[in-house]
């Protein structure tokens, strides 16, 4: 089995039926409004749901003034969707008899299935049988349901609605988590964000958050997509979603929970979800541009920006200030999250400086408070920084005095003036302003903050939306797959080494030796210095045990390094299949990285590279990519890397060879994809990349499989 691929093909189309239905059979219905099977019911009368609705429920004739129903199969007609509220040994029956009725979704509230454990996934494994043979979408189980205010369509037992509606607006919301999610949803409404739309995917048995998200790339009311995740387990969809939404130039806003070992614990009992591992979450997003936030707070804070759809590519931040101290906070803010924030144009620092003398017009411009004395540097300044300086990114930080009777208005008309003249710019104001002040600028597309550090932060995530919209080209198909027959086990060095050399991967000159004479015949062919390591398929570790003898400059040498090394392997690891030694060149100069492969249990193999040798222990800070992958891509890879200005030459040192770098990464990326789940690991561990012209030799090769 290869990796996940998304050109699998998605009827994101299909969950239509989820999210805009014209009837509803709610199955398990209750008259009893604050009841699981109630509590929908009363939402959609109250909020005046258009549609037809058909309790379900064998003991009563009406239920909240509606008609009940003692059967499905006593429905006038075939419902587009179903709510199913029952216990669980209930839903598996009801769903069949729905897709036999011709319904074409359902939602599940009933809990009891894998989150309880291996009988529970059973039952769940049963419910997706069913759902995929009967062509019936299935939200669940476990699901709080979803709402879509634009319709009045409330299949959810959420109380949030209790302390008011939904705000109409571009933004939607797609959760595993329902209590999380319909907390985002009031979290967003009562900060004024229009979120109308909520989907809650539970044990995702059928309906997953990815393919929500595809859905919603084509939803033409759904500007923004914010998410909320807890584990990944359908790869594949969630990159078919998330390229759609990046082909549809619509931000996927993504926070992903489970980073920690106990937090990952935490979500396979909560979603019975594979956490998976962070760093190739992250790479992920990355690859198909969505913004990965850190905190609720974050979330709503990116999503008011990206609703009013401006995403600065170049992302050239000015920053116009009262404050000099703010100026400063803002500034550091901006390097931190890597955001251009270029000077002003000299001239323009001139002609300001002789407005006003004491003040500094470089970026951030600082007006001081003196701006209130004379209210047309706000002109002044605003003027300069939008016709004379290339900015794409405006912030304004005014503090209190921006909500002031006496300047607030010039402001708002000023920043309006602005607006409308340059609207591919995106302005933020950082200011104290009443709710109806708020109001008034988000209407007019101005974002505000009261904490400068967040809004330049959201401004960083608009320019990140906007380099990946720029080039939201396709990824590049990586040619020349070959087919490879992995071993039945785990290989020794000189084994692995020997796979991988037919797949294009360099190697320095060695050979194996199963004796003295031969490792002395060996190390006199390829030239002293050698380096001779214990050979064996069961230490793959061979450092740790001083398997390894490095700089040996003679043949007495060699002999005492065959004899010292068999000595250490009988001792500290006794019932290692030994196969001899490992005599190899040794090779000088060049920089040590490391590249590798890990096989994630969601995406597949992902090709790691970083710093090597010694400076292993630092893969946190390694670039990941999924595999596989172009020279092109590869070498883009290791140009975000920390080696980069290395590689690159810094400090005069000779640049490296990247392009033999980058084409043994391609090249493993393909050997991983083509090798299939049975492959676990390869490490190659140092690749010594030469200067310029000279290529790259991994030094070391560990190749880990599953058994047949």
């Amino acid at each position: 089995m290869n990796a996940p691929s998304i050109t699998k093909s998605y009827d994101f189309a299909s969950i239509n039926a989820l999210l805009e239905p014209r009837s509803v059979a709610v199955i398990g219905a209750s008259a009893e409004r604050s009841r699981i099977g109630g509590r929908p019911i009363w939402w959609m009368l109250e909020a005046g749901f258009k549609g037809t609705i058909y309790p379900v429920n064998p003991n009563r004739d009406e239920i909240q003034g509606l008609k009940a129903y003692p059967s499905i199969e006593d429905l006038p007609e075939a419902p587009d969707a179903a709510i199913v509220a029952l216990p669980a040994q209930h839903v598996a029956d009801t769903l069949r008899r729905l897709g036999q009725r011709g319904c074409k979704a359902a939602i599940v509230f009933s809990s009891g299935f894998a989150e309880m454990g291996a009988e529970g996934a059973a039952a769940q494994a049963e419910l997706a049988r069913i759902s995929r043979e009967s062509g019936l979408r299935m939200l669940g189980p476990n699901s709080l349901g979803l709402f879509n205010a634009r319709c009045a369509w409330f299949p959810t037992f959420t109380t949030t609605f209790e302390t008011g509606w939904p705000i109409d607006g571009g933004v939607s919301i797609v959760s595993q988590s329902g209590a999380f999610g319909s907390h985002l949803a009031t979290l967003a409404r009562n900060a004024g964000i229009g979120a109308p739309l909520c989907v809650m995917t539970g044990n995702e048995a059928d309906v997953s958050v990815g393919e929500v998200i595809g859905c919603l790339a084509s939803d033409p009311k759904t500007r923004v997509i914010a998410a909320y995740m807890e584990g990944i387990k359908d790869g594949s969809a969630l990159m078919a979603g998330l390229a759609a939404a990046r082909d549809a130039g619509k931000p996927v806003l993504i926070m992903k929970v489970g980073r920690s070992q106990l937090g990952a614990k935490a979500a396979a009992s909560h979603t019975a979800s594979i956490a998976g591992d962070d760093l190739v979450a992250n790479a992920i997003f990355e690859e198909f541009g969505a913004i990965r936030v850190q905190s609720a707070d974050q979330l709503l804070d990116f999503a008011r920006v990206a609703a009013h759809g401006i995403y600065p590519e170049p992302n050239r931040l000015g920053v116009l200030t009262v404050s000099g101290g703010a100026g400063v906070l803002m500034s550091d803010a901006a390097e931190d999250r890597g955001v251009d924030m270029p000077e002003m144009p000299k001239a323009t620092q001139e002609r300001l400086h002789d407005v006003l003398p004491f003040a500094s017009f470089r970026n951030p411009v600082d007006c001081t408070a003196h701006i209130v004395n004379d209210t047309s540097l706000l002109h002044t300044c605003l003027e300069a920084m939008t016709t004379e300086a290339d900015y794409t990114s405006i912030i304004a930080f005014f503090a209190q005095v921006a909500g002031t009777e006496s300047f607030g208005k010039l402001l708002y008309s000023e920043l309006l003036e602005k607006r409308q003249r340059f609207p591919d710019k995106l302005f933020v104001l950082v200011a104290v302003l009443t709710a109806a002040q708020r109001k008034a600028y988000e209407d007019i597309g101005i974002a505000i903050f009261e904490d400068a550090d967040r809004a330049v932060a959201a401004v960083a995530a608009m320019g990140r939306l906007g380099r990946s919209f720029a080039n939201r080209k396709r990824r590049e198909e990586a040619e020349g797959l070959l087919p490879v027959e992995l071993p039945a086990s785990t290989p020794s060095e000189a084994k692995a080494k020997k796979l991988l050399a037919r797949h294009g991967i360099g190697f320095a000159r060695e050979q194996a030796c199963a004796t003295v004479e031969v490792a002395l015949a060996a190390a006199e062919s390829i030239g002293f210095p050698v380096v001779m390591k214990i050979l064996s398929p069961d230490i793959l570790h061979k450092t740790e045990m001083g398997g390894v003898l490095v700089g040996l400059n003679s043949a007495d040498e060699v002999a005492s390094g065959f004899a010292t090394l068999m000595e250490r392997a009988r001792a500290k690891a006794p019932n290692a299949r030994i196969e001899g030694v490992l005599v190899a060149q040794m090779v000088k100069g060049g920089t040590e990285a490391i590249i590798g492969i890990k096989q994630d249990p969601v995406f597949g193999p992902i090709a790691i590279f970083g710093p090597g040798g010694i400076f292993a222990e630092l893969m946190p800070d390694a670039v990941l990519g999924r595999c596989p992958f172009s020279v092109d891509q590869a070498r883009s890879m290791i140009e975000r890397s920390r080696l980069a200005p290395i590689l690159k030459g810094a400090r005069g040192k000779p640049a490296a060879d990247i392009n033999a770098a980058a084409t043994m990464l391609s090249n493993l990326s393909k050997f991983a994809v083509s090798a299939g789940r049975r492959l676990k690991s390869i490490d190659l561990n140092p690749v010594v990349i030469l200067d310029e012209g000279k290529g790259a030799v991994a030094l070391d090769a560990l190749i880990e499989v599953d058994r047949v």
